[in-house]
């Protein structure tokens, strides 16, 4: 096996899985479906004034190391994560989403191409974005890392017009360090969407009368005297009010006594 140079160990230590998936051109999706790279890239037009932000924040808010910069060669900026450990491509892409409504909740989804993207559960997995250093043959220029002071010299032309070192790009490498497991979970907790809306609770229901008992105290029958009835119904409290009202009635009707 050929001797890896400086710049492919530096890549391998902070992007590659342990084992490539065959059709990934890239290598940075793993045989079983997990990456170690995580890209967020902004197009359309590239615009590092957009993108700075959540290079900072995820340093200042997530306490993460710093991700890699990089220009594509073609139309957009880049931010290369870099993980400890691989992750399932469904989880990589809910972290890249996390990190757009935090930081980028006013660009355009179209503008934000994610690898591993929002369809990263498909069967097979789609493919990760190109390996970085490379030459765009459509464009002839290249793709590159750039250190963190010099996105904003590129304006809206992220691209190189000649070949990056291979050294130099090693160097940039060589700085950066990978996202541990803890930080990962931890930045996996605060970049959760936000717990829905609870729902309202319903509206009180003014109180009913209680129901009238099907048991009632005064009522201890079997009457023989009609009026007898009448006049425990009456005085009953447990039956309704308006049976009580019509038992009177009826007392008062046939000349009856309420005494």
């Amino acid at each position: 096996m050929p001797r890896m140079d400086r710049l492919q160990t530096q890549y391998q230590r902070l992007y590659l899985p342990p084992t490539a998936e065959a059709g990934d051109a890239s290598g940075l999706i793993g045989a079983d479906g997990r990456v170690r790279a995580l890209v967020l890239a902004l197009r359309g037009p590239a615009d590092w004034e957009l993108l700075a932000p959540v290079w900072r924040g995820v340093q200042a808010d997530l306490a993460w190391p710093a991700p890699a910069i990089a220009v594509n060669g073609v139309d957009a900026f880049e931010l290369w994560f870099s993980l400890a450990e691989p992750v399932p491509l469904a989880e990589a892409s809910a972290f890249l989403q996390g990190l757009c409504r935090r930081y980028l909740a006013e660009v355009a989804p179209a503008r934000l191409p994610l690898w591993p993207g929002p369809d990263a559960a498909t069967t097979p997995p789609q493919p990760h974005t190109a390996r970085i250093p490379a030459l765009n043959p459509d464009t002839g220029c290249w793709s590159a890392f750039v250190a963190p002071d010099l996105p904003a010299v590129f304006g809206e032309d992220p691209s190189l017009d000649f070949q990056p070192g291979k050294d130099a790009q090693a160097e940039l490498l060589s700085r950066l360090n990978s996202v541990t497991p803890a930080e990962w979970q931890a930045a996996m907790v605060q970049l959760q969407p936000a717990a829905a809306a609870p729902v309202p609770a319903p509206a009180a229901v003014p109180a009913q009368p209680p129901a009238a008992s099907t048991s009632h105290s005064a009522l201890n029958g079997p009457y023989q005297d009609p009026r007898r009835f009448l006049l425990d119904v009456m005085n009953d409290a447990t039956v309704a009010l308006a049976l009580r009202i019509d038992a009177a009635k009826a007392l008062l009707a046939n000349g009856g006594t309420t005494d």
